[in-house]
């Protein structure tokens, strides 16, 4: 792991610790520079679960990820820096209110000064810092408001849901147990090849930024700015027109 190159990609220039305001630091860093994508899918080109893999294309290509990238390097970032970090297995909910799949999704769960934190840069709009794992307790985020509690039906999941007002809405179950980055292999290439993947449905790319947010897909732009939204329509043979544009990939000059 080179870390220096990794820290430079994320444009993250301040002291490097084992602390709290490194941890927030490196995760809010993350978010402002590698954008969430799943463009390898609709390009045919096979997403391996390897840390050398995911170096090269999010360090070297200047390129993104979905969660099993993403946060499967921060992990190898994170871990090389000395924090104790683990990957966890994350359900995410759905429409109809039920949780998908072991193994769904990947996040971190980092142990620092006896406090646990839910550590993420892999799930698209969510959390710009760590939460801490702090039961019933609203935290505010500058991208909203969570709450962590245990899943009722299973106390063995713990439950992160973004509240609004009095309403809440679950975002994803996750059991705290340690896992082997190959436990993520079968439903990664699920998300790659079967068409009930919400993944292989259409292109997606999206970044974090200061004031809001900039989704990309196959025929619209999304800009959002605290409470104000652009949006634009174009042709699909327009899409990498766009990608180059807002977020400087140029997919034909990859290697």
């Amino acid at each position: 792991m080179d870390v220096s190159a990794y820290l430079n990609r994320i444009n993250y220039t301040a002291r490097v610790g084992t602390d709290k305001q490194t941890l927030f630091g490196l995760q809010k860093a993350h978010l402002l520079s590698v954008p969430f994508e799943n463009l390898d899918i609709h390009y045919n080109v096979p997403i391996t679960l390897e840390t050398a893999s995911f170096f090269n294309k999010i360090v070297l290509q200047n390129r993104g990820g979905f969660c099993y990238e993403l946060n499967g390097l921060f992990y190898e970032l994170l871990h090389t820096i000395g924090f104790n970090v683990h990957r966890v297995s994350a359900r995410v909910h759905d429409k109809d209110g039920a949780y998908s799949p072991e193994y769904d999704h990947m996040a971190l769960l980092v142990t620092l000064d006896s406090i646990k934190y839910l550590v993420d840069v892999g799930f698209g709009k969510f959390t710009l810092e760590p939460l801490t794992i702090d039961l019933n307790v609203p935290q505010h985020d500058p991208y909203g408001t969570f709450v962590i509690n245990h899943f009722e039906t299973d106390r063995s999941y713990i439950r992160v849901s973004e509240q609004s007002d009095k309403n809440r809405t679950p975002q994803y179950i996750f059991n705290p147990k340690p896992r082997s980055l190959d436990e993520f292999e079968g439903m990664c290439n699920y998300h790659q090849t079967n068409p009930n993947s919400h993944f292989t449905r259409k292109k997606v790319i999206s970044i974090s930024t200061e004031k809001g947010r900039i989704t990309l897909n196959n025929t619209s732009l999304k800009i959002t700015e605290g409470s104000d939204t652009e949006e634009i329509q174009f042709h699909e043979n327009q899409f990498e027109e766009y990608l180059k544009k807002y977020f400087d990939i140029d997919l034909n000059s990859a290697s």
